[in-house]
């Protein structure tokens, strides 16, 4: 029996090691997240997690968790955040109400945590008095006005998802996994704090798929393999885009005869069909299926 602990000890050991040896600029931390059951670990450490960027490793009977984390990247709020939007309360942020009502009956722990869910507070001064502001979105109420500063958090994502589309035009496997290894360390790059309320939980939503999508493009020379995953890349993108303030117009294009007839669609800047899934092949088929403005 010792023997077995000590075996479980020394795997844990490894596992962390190796953890460690993915993430670059690796700093780790302990925080406490409520949570009751494997189903509740799976999703803490789902949410918090993120390929060569962030893990997260939860304890279910203690309720701690180790997060260790590319500290030039990210850092342990914006970890915490994406937590408590999937349900569960924590050190630093509550989980929204309705999030936490349709969780499973068995992953409904005791709330206990009291700190209210905020990144950012403003202070008003009055006298001897300071009144802080509450925003329970998760953002500085200043930044969500600068929508300038907003935007450019996911300008150069936007702006190599297009690069990587023209060379999907030109049917180039190489510059088409080059751009796609630019798309995915301008995903890395973005710091949520700074995006729109609306931004930030759609960011969430799609932010691991498009990442996936790209470290796949990235790989392969191949153009067929590339445009397989570039089908679900701007089915996510679209998502993203409708939510993001742009300074032009994205037009929404649609090819009824790729991916054996059921189509697939794409973002484009220009209004004009250049199809990214035939080339030269058919460099006009398609369609604009929706105009997507500011």
């Amino acid at each position: 029996m010792k023997s077995i602990k000590i075996l479980m000890v020394i795997t844990a050991l490894l596992s962390f090691t190796a953890c460690n040896a993915q993430i670059k600029n690796a700093k780790t931390e302990s925080v406490k997240i409520y949570g009751n059951c494997e189903m509740c670990e799976t999703t803490i450490e789902k949410a918090g997690s993120f390929k060569k960027v962030a893990k997260v490793d939860w304890n279910r009977d203690t309720k701690m968790a180790t997060i260790t984390y590319d500290a030039k990247i990210t850092n342990k709020d914006e970890i915490l955040k994406r937590i408590a939007l999937s349900g569960y309360d924590n050190e630093k942020f509550l989980a929204p109400n309705n999030v936490y009502a349709k969780l499973d009956e068995c992953c409904q722990y005791e709330r206990k945590a009291k700190i209210v869910a905020k990144v950012e507070t403003s202070a008003k001064s009055n006298g001897s008095k300071t009144e802080m502001k509450e925003n329970h979105s998760g953002h500085n109420p200043s930044a969500m006005t600068e929508t300038k500063q907003e935007s450019s958090q996911l300008k150069a994502v936007f702006e190599n998802y297009f690069a990587l589309k023209d060379a999907l035009v030109k049917t180039d496997g190489n510059t088409t996994s080059a751009k796609a290894k630019e798309m995915l360390t301008a995903i890395n790059a973005v710091k949520m704090d700074k995006l729109s309320a609306e931004e930030h939980t759609t960011w969430m939503k799609v932010m691991k798929d498009m990442a996936f999508d790209a470290e796949h493009i990235a790989d392969t020379k191949d153009a067929s393999h590339q445009r397989d995953h570039f089908i679900t890349l701007s089915k996510n993108m679209y998502a993203l885009i409708k939510v993001s303030k742009t300074e032009s117009p994205t037009y929404y294009q649609f090819c009824p005869m790729y991916n054996y007839g059921k189509g697939a669609n794409w973002l484009s800047k220009e209004s004009a069909i250049k199809n990214p899934y035939y080339g030269s092949q058919m460099l006009s088929c398609g369609k604009v299926v929706e105009i997507i403005k500011e």
